[in-house]
Order: C-alpha cells, then sequence, then structure tokens
C-alpha cells in the first residue's frame, strides 16, 4: 500500500514540474533579467527548446528512474508480498506446527497422565498381585499343612464334630447315665427318689464327615455322623466302657443348580426346625445349645431313615417326605380286656403280643381240689390241694413295630431377613390284630368255676372265660398333627428368641420325652393318646466368645380312659370248704370237723370282682402308693419300691425349665475349645388315679463339659 502512495505522488510531482516549465516559459519574470544580464558573461544559454529537451530528458530519467524504482518496488512488493506469503506459510506452517505441538504437548500431557494412571495402576494390581500371590501360597500352605477339606479324584470330604468330656449329676436317679430320660424321673416316695447320681463321661463326642462332589448340573452329596451313645447287650460301666458308635446320620443327597434336593437315608426328620430353608446338614437344623444329650422337653424332633425332596427358594422353601415310622405304645390291659396284636413295639411298648419275639413260663394257683388226707388216729380226712397252671409270659424284647405305612410329612418355610417361620404336618398310620377270646381272666383261670357259687342255692355261678382265637379282627387307625415355629433375631447376632409347638393324636414319639402315641380300649382296640409339645427359647450372644441361653418347655399325653365296672377282673382264688346241701353252712377256708362231717367240697372261690383300669391314664389305676410316707415296698414293678403299695401313674406331662452358657476358650486356625455348664429344672407328673391319687417327681440337673471341636 505504501509503494502505491509514493508511485503516486511521484507521478504528481512530474506532472507539476511539466506545468510549471510551461507556465514559466510564456512568462518572463523580472529576475530573469538579472540571470540574463549575469549570463551575458558566460557563454550563451541553451535555448529553451534545449532546456525543455533537458528537461524532458531529465523527467524521462527520472520517470525511468522512477519506472526502475517502481519495478524495483513491484519486485520488492512482489519479494515482499513472496516473503509476506512465505512468512505467512511459515507462519501457518509455524502455526500448524505450534498446534501440532500443543496438540502434542496435549497428548503428551494426556499420555503421561494416562502413563501415570498406569504406573499407580500397575503399583496397585502388583500390589494386588503381590497379596493375592501372597495369599494363594498361604492357602496353598494352608492346605497342604492344615487342609479344610480333603481331595479325592472329584470329590472333597469335610471331617467335623467334637470331643468332649462331660459330667451330670442329678437330685434324683434316673439310671439314664448322660442322657436324661426324662420319662423315667421318679415320683415321690420311690427308692429311686432318695437317691442321687453322679455320672462323668465322653460318650457324647461326635465324629462325622461330609462328601461333595460337583457336576455341570449340581452337587452330590453324603454325610455320615455318629457318637458313643449306642448301647450294647453287654455295655456297661465295670471296668473298661463298652459302649457301642452308634449311627447318627447316614444320608446321600442330589441337588440340583435349581435348588432341588432330593435325599435318601437317614437323617434329622423334616419335623426338626431348620435355621435356614430346608436342608439336611446338621449345621443347619436349629437345636438347643444345652449339654445334655436328650435336649429339652418340649424339642420336637426325630433321627428316621426316609426320602425327601425340597425346593429351596430366595427366602423360602418346600418339602415332602417319607420317615420311617415307630409306633409307642402305653396303657392299662388288666381284666377282662382282650389283647391287641401289634406285634413287637418300641421302648414304650406294653401287652401287645402274638407275635412277640420271647416269652418265659409262670406258675400260680388257679384252683384247689380235694384230697383225701391220713388224720393223727388214722381217718381219712379231705384235704384242699392247690392246682397249678403254667401260663407263657411274654415279654417285648424286640424295638421295632411293625408298621403299615411310613410317616408323611410336609413342611414350608419363609426365610425373612428377621427370622424364619415353619408350617408342618404329620400323617401316621397303625394296624392290628385282635384277639378277644384272649383275655387276661381267660389265659390263667379260662374254663374254673366258682366253687362257692355254685355251692350256694340260688347263687350265680361265676366262671372265668375260656381261652380262644377265634374271631380275630384286623382294623387300622390313622394318626397325625399339626406344628409350626418361630425364630426371630431381635438384635441381629446378639439375641434370637423361638417357638415351637406340635399337637395332635398320636405324635407323642416326636417329643423329646417320646411319651406314647396310642393305647387301648376295653375291645382291645388300639386307640390315639392326644399329644402335645411346646418349647420357647432365647439365646443371647454378648460378645463372639460367649453364649447365654435359657429354655422352657414341655410334653404332654392326654387321658384315654376306657375303665369301668363292666371292664372286671377276677381276683386270685383262695381255698374254700363248701357243704354238700346248700344253706348248711358258709363256705369257708377254715372248716370245723363237724362241718367236715356233714361233708362238703374243698375248690377255688374268687376274691370280689373289682373293676379294671383299661386305657391311658384312668381313674381306676391304684395309685395308693405314690403319696405315701410309711415305710417303702416293693411292688413288683419297674416303678421301684413304694410304700404301702403301687405307684403306677402314667405320665401326664414332663416340663423342664433349663439354662446356661458356653464360652469359646479358644477359636480360630486350629479348631475351638470350648466349656460350658447347664442346669435344669425337671417336674414330672402322672395321671391321677383311684380316689384321685396323682403322682409327681422333681428333678435338679446340673451338666458340665469342655469340648474340643475339630477345626
Amino acid at each position: 500500500m505504501n509503494f502505491r502512495f509514493k508511485t503516486a505522488a511521484t507521478v504528481l510531482m512530474a506532472a507539476s514540474l511539466v506545468c510549471s516549465s510551461a507556465i514559466a516559459s510564456d512568462a518572463t519574470p523580472p529576475v530573469k533579467k538579472d540571470a540574463v544580464a549575469k549570463k551575458a558573461k558566460t557563454p550563451p544559454p541553451p535555448t529553451v527548446q534545449e532546456q525543455i529537451q533537458a528537461l524532458r530528458q531529465e523527467l524521462e530519467g527520472q520517470i525511468n528512474g522512477l519506472k526502475t524504482d517502481l519495478a524495483d518496488k513491484d519486485a520488492q512488493l512482489k519479494k515482499a508480498q513472496q516473503a509476506a506469503a512465505d512468512a505467512q506459510a511459515a507462519a501457518d506452517k509455524a502455526q500448524a506446527a505450534a498446534s501440532a505441538q500443543q496438540q502434542a504437548v496435549s497428548d503428551n500431557a494426556a499420555a503421561v497422565t494416562t502413563l501415570q494412571t498406569t504406573v499407580t495402576d500397575m503399583k496397585s494390581a502388583n500390589v494386588s498381585v503381590v497379596q493375592t500371590i501372597s495369599d494363594e501360597t498361604a492357602a496353598i500352605k494352608k492346605s497342604i499343612n492344615s487342609p479344610s477339606v480333603l481331595h479325592y479324584k472329584g470329590v472333597t470330604l469335610t471331617p467335623y464334630g467334637f470331643l468332649n468330656g462331660e459330667s451330670v449329676w442329678r437330685s434324683k436317679a434316673t439310671g439314664g447315665e448322660l442322657p436324661t430320660a426324662f420319662s423315667a424321673i421318679p415320683y415321690e416316695h420311690a427308692d429311686a427318689y432318695s437317691l442321687s447320681e453322679f455320672y462323668y463321661s465322653g460318650r457324647q463326642s461326635r465324629v462325622g464327615f461330609s462328601l461333595e462332589g460337583k457336576t455341570s448340573w449340581g452337587t452330590l452329596r453324603a454325610i455320615v455322623e455318629g457318637d458313643f451313645l449306642g448301647v450294647g447287650t453287654t455295655s456297661n460301666d465295670n471296668q473298661s466302657t463298652s459302649f457301642l458308635y452308634r449311627q447318627r446320620i447316614a444320608l446321600g443327597e442330589v441337588e440340583t443348580n435349581s435348588h432341588w434336593t432330593f435325599s435318601a437315608g437317614q437323617g434329622w426328620s423334616l419335623a426338626a426346625e431348620n435355621k435356614k430353608g430346608i436342608t439336611t446338614p446338621a449345621a443347619n437344623v436349629a437345636l438347643p445349645n444345652q449339654i445334655d444329650p436328650n435336649y429339652v422337653t418340649g424339642l420336637v424332633w426325630t433321627r428316621a431313615g426316609g426320602f425327601r425332596v425340597a425346593k429351596n427358594f430366595k427366602t423360602g422353601a418346600v418339602a415332602v417326605s417319607l420317615e420311617n415310622p415307630q409306633l409307642l405304645f402305653s396303657g392299662s390291659m388288666a381284666g377282662n380286656t382282650p389283647y391287641a396284636v401289634l406285634g413287637t413295639q418300641g421302648v414304650g411298648g406294653g401287652l401287645f403280643n402274638a407275635a412277640i419275639s420271647a416269652c418265659s413260663p409262670a406258675t400260680s394257683i388257679v384252683n384247689y381240689t380235694n384230697q383225701a388226707d391220713v388224720s393223727a388216729s388214722g381217718g381219712s380226712v379231705p384235704v384242699a390241694v392247690p392246682v397249678y397252671k403254667t401260663v407263657n409270659s411274654c415279654a417285648n424284647l424286640a424295638n421295632v413295630s411293625f408298621n403299615q405305612a411310613p410317616d408323611v410329612l410336609v413342611k414350608a418355610v419363609l426365610d425373612p431377613s428377621f427370622g424364619h417361620f415353619e408350617v408342618f404336618g404329620i400323617a401316621r398310620f397303625a394296624h392290628e390284630t385282635i384277639y378277644p377270646g384272649e383275655t387276661t381272666n381267660g389265659n390263667l383261670y379260662g374254663g374254673l368255676t366258682d366253687v362257692a357259687a355254685s355251692a350256694t342255692a340260688g347263687s350265680t355261678v361265676l366262671a372265668a372265660p375260656t381261652l380262644t382265637t377265634a374271631g380275630a379282627i384286623s382294623n387300622s387307625i390313622k394318626l397325625g398333627g399339626l406344628g409350626a415355629s418361630a425364630r426371630v433375631n431381635l438384635i441381629p447376632n446378639k439375641l434370637v428368641i423361638g417357638a415351637k409347638g406340635l399337637f395332635g393324636p398320636g405324635v407323642g414319639r416326636y417329643g423329646d420325652t417320646t411319651l406314647s402315641d396310642v393305647t387301648a380300649n376295653a375291645a382291645g382296640a388300639l386307640r390315639p393318646i392326644h399329644n402335645v409339645s411346646g418349647l420357647l427359647s432365647v439365646d443371647v450372644t454378648p460378645t463372639p466368645r460367649l453364649l447365654i441361653y435359657a429354655y422352657y418347655g414341655g410334653d404332654y399325653a392326654g387321658r384315654e380312659d376306657y375303665g369301668s365296672a363292666a371292664t372286671t377282673t377276677l381276683g386270685a382264688p383262695s381255698a374254700t370248704f363248701c357243704p354238700t346241701t346248700a344253706g348248711a353252712f358258709a363256705c369257708t377256708s377254715s372248716p370245723t370237723a363237724a362241718d367236715i362231717t356233714l361233708g362238703g367240697k374243698w375248690g377255688a372261690t374268687w376274691k370280689a370282682p373289682s373293676a379294671a383300669a383299661v386305657g391311658y391314664g384312668s381313674r381306676l389305676l391304684s395309685n395308693s402308693g405314690c403319696n405315701t410316707t410309711s415305710n417303702p415296698g416293693y411292688n413288683g414293678s419297674s416303678t421301684g419300691f413304694y410304700p404301702g403299695g403301687s405307684c403306677g401313674a402314667q405320665t401326664r406331662d414332663v416340663q423342664e425349665i433349663t439354662g446356661g452358657y458356653w464360652y469359646d476358650i479358644y477359636k480360630g486356625d486350629r479348631g475351638r475349645l470350648r466349656q460350658g455348664l447347664q442346669y435344669g429344672y425337671t417336674v414330672r407328673q402322672g395321671w391321677s388315679g383311684a380316689s384321685g391319687i396323682g403322682a409327681k417327681g422333681i428333678d435338679n440337673l446340673f451338666f458340665t463339659s469342655l469340648r474340643y471341636y475339630l477345626p
């Protein structure tokens, strides 16, 4: 722009000079005279034409110079423009380079940041890798030096259990060693009631293992567990204890990936409460925490063989199982009551026998007969000679009942975040064969007649029924009950309360006391006993090492009384001399010589018939020795010595309140060392019998335990 301006200015200046020269040639200013005059002295000046020509040449020279300058300027301008363009290009290039450099710097900064992040991550990863390697190395060393599971091909084997030393002191003797036989707590005034008992034992030590194998569709599992609370025919504590290893669990199962479980073998009953869902391992069974191997009254459970199908969901489960049954019977079957044949009984077995395993003969006097004897004077004297009869007294030695069908159990479970809830039902079945002619009186006195009655005019001839197996009847009955349980975490991991119950006809076997399921009526037919079991529990964990617990529960068996005046029993016969002529004198066991001279007959006369106690908890049952404080006397049964008579009151209920603690002395990789103490207050009450006399027994229990659990 400046170069063009200068060029224009030069052109204008040249034009001005031309115009000025033209004007000067037209006028002759005064100063020129002096100039001409002065020049006169010199050579004549050039002419105007010469001057114009010179000026023209000069101007042309200037113009040419200007053109040259202008060309130079144009060249310079072009050069400058080129330089500017080059400079602009260089600037653009520099700008691009700067931008590229800036981008590179940004990229470098990002790369540096990324590198720093990567380095940091690598450092963290390295730390994690190092920690992982360290952990894996430690785990490998641990699995080698102290493995939690053992591996065999594709199966893992996990041993578990504990070894212990435990003691028990009871204020009243039961003879049950460490486990408390709640139904055998003696009544007041029994010989055992005046004795205490102490035992120290390691028999509750438990050893078990589980096997588990994974497949693409699920898990195969087996569990075996046992303790030493079994009893053999020769087990004793005489010098070296000889108790047996007892089967607790022997179970195999399949669990699919969709959480269907199929189990078969012996395990915990579906009636036993679980901690979560429905699974078979013992660790998931919600058992009381007490030391007593027989747990606590009111607890509902069995361990039995069976088959189970269960489906577990995220917050619940359902299951059905078929389980091995066992029918428990107790009852009075005296007098004119026929025998029912159930086969062999359980521990509570009674008088049901025909297909029983062992019988022993017993001899008793059933009649008297006349026989001539020689008197001191040499005469013939009639005397009474006893007639004996040998009767087989059968004992139920086998402990397995003849079962009609398996027990059927169904259960549903709900697992909200704050607890565990269950409802379940039990269906049971029993059958029998009744022999109406197999009565007690018929068996012992069958076909005999009361001589006194036949010798007295107008009297009714009393005769015992004749023994017969005719008219056998077979029938069956249905039993069962409903149950529920609730376990609530009031304070998670600190305070848990629970409640459980079961009621229904014929479910005594499922209660902890194992009260009887059935009894018999006056016709010998099976009748269910209505049972109730219930348990309340509180478990407190104030510290991770300390557990404190308290439980209250009870088992109840209802009264099933079928005794009446119509169900009578004959008294044992006595020797009596009756006159030949009716009405001559009364029959007597001590006739005079005159009585004998008049003539008569020796024979058997029955004691007055009495109403018989029949069923369970009969109001006619004699409990005359239960509440008497006189000197003891043996009543001839397994209930022991009672003063002044018998105390055969059948159990109405057993209740217990118990509590204690467990303290973990050590718990870690080397296992767990645990110490515990338990106290229990137990009351057994019997049904009242004749004259309203009942029975009661109270026992105080103290247990101690020191256990080492496998790690």
